[in-house]
């Protein structure tokens, strides 16, 4: 499959390794991430080449060709929620899945729209450790190859 990592690049990236060890495990199984290179230390330099134009339109596509969107939502980022919206309006017509994480202890401080979420081609769960994360891509995506 290929995945649409969706997490914070310039908000709060506290839960960077978070989205990491998601990356690290769904290649594990064999999927492609189209967005690794967000997790990098470096990201906003690396973007920062690009217009803000072409970051808009390269990720449209990227949005428009993936089977799924993986978002860890933790931190504060319009640019997540842009995403997820995306691809939840347009789920009906293309069957892309979306699956909304976030750190358990962040509910009180993320919109009620990622924690209530309740859309039906989304998964929406808390987490509470890296532990939970690996089992939980184990479950959801460890049977299909990309």
């Amino acid at each position: 499959m290929r995945i649409y990592l969706a997490c914070t690049v310039r908000g709060d990236r506290s839960a960077l390794d978070a989205a990491r060890a998601l990356c690290d495990r769904l290649e594990h199984h064999g999927h492609i991430v189209v967005t690794k290179h967000l997790l990098q230390d470096d990201v906003e330099a690396v973007e920062s080449r690009l217009s803000e134009r072409d970051v808009y339109l390269r990720d449209i596509e990227w949005l428009s060709g993936c089977d799924a969107i993986v978002a860890e939502a933790s931190g504060s980022s319009f640019g997540v929620g842009f995403e997820m919206g995306y691809v939840l309006g347009r789920a009906p017509g293309t069957s892309q899945r979306a699956y909304l994480l976030y750190r358990a202890d962040r509910r009180g401080v993320i919109s009620r729209l990622i924690s209530g979420n309740a859309d039906p081609w989304c998964t929406t769960r808390a987490y509470d450790g890296i532990e939970e994360l690996v089992r939980f891509v184990d479950e959801h995506f460890g049977a299909r190859r990309g």
